[in-house]
């Protein structure tokens, strides 16, 4: 397991992830330290931990809207794919018909 140092709203934190996760964590860290640092600069100093839950918060709010933008698409892509099944249904049917009727003329003529 790996240790990195974060820093949030100027204050270092040792952390704990697993081994080649290092980079990522850092880029979370940067995202919630820039969530903290935005509340700090609402609502004034506030303490860690009122700051840290007001940052979390946000961020759970914006996970919670995003979940919910994502489920609206997944609604979204699977009428689309049912539409694009009917559409591609029919147009196979259509070229069967045109196809039987040409054979149909050009066994007749």
């Amino acid at each position: 397991m790996a240790q990195i140092n974060v820093e949030v709203n100027g204050r270092p934190y040792a952390v704990g992830c697993e081994d080649g996760q290092e980079a990522h964590l850092m880029e979370l860290a940067k995202l919630f330290d820039r969530q903290v640092r935005e509340v700090s600069q609402d609502m004034g100093q506030l303490g860690d931990t009122r700051l840290f839950l007001m940052g979390a918060l946000l961020l759970a709010d914006e996970l919670y809207d995003a979940k919910g933008r994502l489920a609206a698409l997944q609604v979204e892509v699977s009428r689309l794919q049912a539409d694009r099944t009917r559409i591609e249904t029919r147009a196979v049917n259509a070229l069967e018909s045109a196809a039987s009727r040409i054979e149909k003329l050009a066994t007749s003529g």
